[in-house]
Order: structure tokens, then sequence, then C-alpha cells
């Protein structure tokens, strides 16, 4: 019995394998698929032109849009302000990033040398122009108390504000080094 089930298996499987075999391509003929190099797509050895998700540019924009002061245009803010707000906060971790909606949210960071209070920033940009009323930062910070409870305390709006001129000048810095000064 089960040498009968081998053949009959074996049998399927061959004719299975005969009838690919059986299908041929006329090769002679010529194929009319584009051709592709390197994320080029080239048609009658033409290069076509390439949609991207995030449009002309890809997400950050293309060289036009930042030096006509919008930073980006695939993001829906400023490009300048989104990667000066990463830069300055980098050494906090992230709790959330929309590029589209220009908000972020980093998540409680302790520093080493004060391991009894956090701290939490979120960054609001408002604008796709590179200007300083274009951000808006909020900041929190939280003490340890006695019964290891955090407890919210007031931040001066000096420490807000040291943070908003923070991200803006490295702002400046990226736009003087991607424009050369223009």
């Amino acid at each position: 019995m089960l040498l009968r089930r081998f053949n009959v298996s074996s049998f399927i499987g061959l004719m299975a394998l005969a009838s690919l075999a059986a299908c041929s391509s006329d090769l002679s003929t010529e194929s009319n698929f584009p051709e592709t190099s390197r994320g080029q797509v080239y048609q009658d050895g033409v290069p076509d032109k390439q949609e991207t998700l995030f449009g002309d540019g890809g997400l950050l924009g293309n060289d036009k849009s930042l030096k006509d002061g919008q930073g980006g245009s695939g993001i829906g803010v400023n490009g300048y302000l989104w990667r000066a707000s990463l830069d300055t906060l980098s050494f906090m971790p992230l709790s959330s990033a929309d590029p589209f909606g220009g908000v972020i949210i980093t998540d409680w960071y302790t520093p080493a040398e004060s391991p009894g209070e956090r701290f939490k920033v979120t960054v609001y940009i408002l604008d796709r122009r590179l200007r300083a009323d274009g951000i808006r930062v909020s900041a929190f910070k939280q003490n340890l108390d006695t019964t290891n409870n955090w407890i919210p305390v007031e931040l001066t709006p000096k420490t807000v504000t040291n943070l908003e001129n923070a991200i803006l000048r490295r702002a400046r810095e990226l736009r003087i080094a991607r424009d050369g000064g223009n």
C-alpha cells in the first residue's frame, strides 16, 4: 500500500513537472518590459520620471523648496525647524514624532546628575516658514518626593523661551549651512 501511494504521488509530481517543461516560450520575440538599473526605470532606453510616495524631492523636499524658505515640501511644516527640534532634543527619548502635523513629544528624561527630577517636552511647529513664531514649546518638570511619588513642578517661562531660542538658533544654522548664508 505504501509503495502504491508513493508511486501515485511520484507519478503526479512527474506529470506536473512534464507539463511545466512542455510550456516553452518563444525566445525570438522581444520583450516590452522596462529595464531597471539602480532604481532608474527605462522604457525604450529613456529614463522615466520616478513617482514617489512623498512627492517630488522625497520627504524633506527638493532644493528649490528649501531655497524658497519652505524648508521642505514633503512634510507639513518647516524642514529646518523640524530638524532643529530633533537635534536640540536628541538627548531625550522620543515618544512620538509627527512630521505632517508638526508635533514632537519626548518621553520623560531624568538627568544622571539629578535622579530626583525628570523632564518632558512637546514641540509644536506651526508654520511652513522659518519664523520665530512658527514654533511653540511646552515643557514639564516633576520632582520625586519622599514617598516616591512624582510631583509636578512649575517651570519658569524663561526655561521654555530658552528652549525655543535654542531650536531657532539651530534652525538658522541649518539654513545657513544649506544655503551658504543667502
